[in-house]
Formats: structure tokens, C-alpha cells, sequence
């Protein structure tokens, strides 16, 4: 049907590489040239300032229920003016004590 691409390039900006110290800022590359900013979550010693997996799951989550959404809307000849969404997700263990969202 159709095949999505994301380049993700990393490169180690400290001395050591011990987990308390190597950086996790890293870039995503997209076709059509749209650069992102990523990183880990703050709470596994992430920027805060970048989008981190999790956060980009919930908003493409989100990002394809409003498409959804709209384009029944349209094939059922209804108008949308406008579209909001708070979307939250959260990570926490699942029953076999893995991390899950």
C-alpha cells in the first residue's frame, strides 16, 4: 500500500559512554526534507526541548484518528470548521512488568 521512511541519525558527544553520561538529542529526517529534533524522555535523562518516541506515538496516534475523522466527515458531505485534541498516553507496566503504553 504505501511505505514510510524516518532516518534517524545519532552521534556520541560525550568522552564517556556510560549510561548517566552519553547524549540522547538526536535528529529525525523525513521525506520532503521535515527535520525534527528527538531525544529520550527527561525522565531517562532526555532534553526536554525534543520530542521524545513516546510523545511522537501519541501525537501521530492522535494525528491519524482527526484524518480519520475528517475524511468521513467529508465523504459524508458534513463541514468541519475545526478540530482540537488533547491526547495523553501512558507509559507504565503491564502485567508481565514490562514497560508498555
Amino acid at each position: 500500500m504505501s511505505e514510510h521512511v524516518a532516518e534517524i541519525v545519532w552521534k556520541r558527544e560525550t568522552e564517556s559512554f556510560a549510561y548517566d553520561h552519553y547524549n540522547r538529542a538526536h535528529l529525525w529526517r523525513f521525506d520532503g526534507g521535515v527535520e525534527v529534533p528527538g531525544s529520550a524522555s527527561p525522565l531517562y535523562r532526555g532534553d526536554e526541548t525534543r520530542v521524545d518516541p513516546e510523545e511522537a506515538f501519541v501525537a501521530a496516534l492522535s494525528s491519524c484518528h482527526m484524518l480519520t475523522f475528517l475524511a468521513i466527515a467529508a465523504r459524508k458531505r458534513l463541514v468541519v470548521d475545526a478540530y482540537g485534541d488533547r491526547a495523553v498516553g501512558r507509559m507504565e507496566k503491564n502485567a508481565q512488568g514490562k514497560l508498555a503504553i
